[in-house]
């Protein structure tokens, strides 16, 4: 198997957990010792984050004692077994994981029932804990067009706004690459997910605007944040090619990226999304330094 398709792979089995589950150490693996990492100050005109699926090899309590150590704001990606645990690091889990998974998700309505329910079950559980953001996925194409998956959204997310709207949880749909990672994804380009938070119309549906995934699939990454703004609510980051750091190994100038993205007064979270190559913390806490603009 390719570098490409376990990296693939990896995210996949990490989201497949989604609907309340944790992202479990696999049995027997040895835990990576602790990182010591300097405090360091932040700017504050961007809350940053870490997913933690990136670092599973690291004991969760780590993970979030070096993230609160580096200035970090939250650690996410985690399902409601591990919310109270980066609640007792005093961080945000500023992206909670939802019903979907990135094969199946709103487009199908014959699972609209199942994933409204579970989501009516996770926003006031998000909300008690001061948890901002509910992530939720488009799910696979299998041959349907792009304006019945649409469609298809707009009809079950609607029903599900509402118990948003009352707990103050916004949703947010990740567009992802359908061309590296996650082939036959539905919501690959931003103008489908811009129609899609168009027909859904509320306050609480945006999308989570995936960096890495969007300059496979578009390109053209500040342009696009700007005029789309509107309906954007958070960021992930990586580096293209190979979704690993995002220093200078890589095509994207992510600190231009984030001075864009400050200037359009943007107060959601940025999260570090990529694979480090090389000693993790050090890696996490250089690409946090390259967004704290």
């Amino acid at each position: 198997m390719t570098d490409a398709a376990d990296r693939s792979l990896s995210r996949r089995q990490a989201v497949t957990l989604m609907a309340g589950s944790t992202v479990a150490l696999a049995a027997g693996r040895p835990e990576m010792p602790r990182q010591e990492v300097t405090l360091m100050p932040m700017s504050g005109r961007l809350k940053q984050s870490v997913c933690q699926w990136c670092y599973d090899g690291m004991p969760l309590d780590d993970l979030c004692r070096n993230a609160r150590e580096m200035g970090l704001k939250s650690v996410e990606l985690l399902g409601e077994k591990d919310w109270p645990t980066v609640k007792k690091y005093g961080l945000m889990c500023a992206m909670a994981n939802g019903p979907c998974t990135i094969e199946v998700g709103f487009n199908r309505p014959s699972e609209h029932d199942r994933l409204v329910k579970e989501g009516e079950r996770l926003i006031p559980l998000i909300a008690e804990l001061g948890y901002p953001n509910m992530i939720v996925f488009s799910g696979s194409r299998k041959g349907m067009s792009d304006g019945e998956g649409i469609d298809n959204c707009a009809r079950g997310l609607a029903r599900l706004m509402p118990t948003a709207e009352k707990y103050g949880v916004t949703v947010q749909m990740e567009l992802l690459n359908s061309k590296v990672d996650h082939h036959d994804y539905q919501c690959d380009h931003t103008p489908w997910g811009v129609e899609l938070a168009k027909r859904v119309n509320s306050p609480r549906f945006k999308l989570l605007y995936d960096i890495y995934h969007m300059q496979i699939m578009e390109g053209d990454v500040i342009r696009t944040i700007r005029d789309n703004a509107a309906w954007i609510g958070h960021f992930h980051t990586g580096g293209v090619p190979g979704r690993n750091e995002i220093d200078e190994t890589q095509e994207l100038n992510y600190r231009r990226i984030m001075q864009a993205i400050v200037d359009l007064g943007f107060q959601g979270y940025v999260a570090q999304e990529f694979i480090p190559k090389r000693d993790p913390m050090t890696s996490l806490r250089q690409g946090k330094d390259i967004c704290d603009v």
